[in-house]
């Protein structure tokens, strides 16, 4: 502040800085040990702690679909067959040496080895051909129990389980236990006195 005579303008003058630096003091303690508070570009507050979280979530979730598609790249039959080569080798490193003539495995794998110029080879392939035709079935419906229908056609294994009907053959089945109760009571009745 000036001393001696001063002008009313000058006065003001020093007033208004005097309270824009308390101002400013008084705001600076405020804001001295207060937090960062971050928003969104549409203003709203931010809790980086979830943020955080959920990219770890994210993370992981992603870290586990990666793991999954590297196992499915590397090709799932080929690591069962990997994995049934290692425990293959594991029991015959668990087999004697020296193998005799009543050694069972043994005479398994020398019967299953085929052999150039064996007369017989040909008929047990086509044998086998055969029976293995016979046990291949057509995929069928698994899961529950589908409506009947006047045919008692099973659904193809690709039902997806709901009925589309327009109520048909409920109906027909109902008459059908309908007429086959009268018939029944009606005899019933007819034999009742006797």
């Amino acid at each position: 502040v000036k001393g001696g005579l001063v002008s009313a303008e000058v006065l003001q003058r020093e007033q208004q800085e005097l309270r824009k630096h308390e101002r400013n003091k008084h705001l600076e303690e405020e804001s001295k040990y207060s937090e960062t508070v971050f928003r969104d570009k549409f203003g709203r507050k931010r809790d980086l702690a979830q943020e955080l979280l959920e990219e770890k979530q994210r993370a992981e979730a992603q870290s586990q679909r990666d793991q999954q598609y590297a196992k499915w790249g590397k090709g799932l039959a080929q690591g069962r067959q990997q994995q049934q080569n290692v425990e293959d080798a594991i029991k015959e490193m668990q087999k004697p040496l020296a193998r005799y003539i009543d050694d069972q495995d043994l005479d398994r794998m020398l019967r299953e080895r085929e052999r150039e110029g064996d007369p017989m080879a040909d008929i047990i392939k086509k044998r086998k051909a055969k029976e293995s035709k016979e046990k291949k079935e057509k995929p069928r419906y698994k899961g529950p129990a589908p409506p009947l229908n006047r045919f008692n056609i099973w659904p193809g294994h690709r039902w997806d389980g709901v009925d589309r009907s327009n109520g048909f053959e409920q109906q027909r089945f109902a008459r059908i236990a309908n007429r086959k109760a009268v018939q029944e009571l009606a005899y019933k009745w007819s034999v009742e006195d006797m």
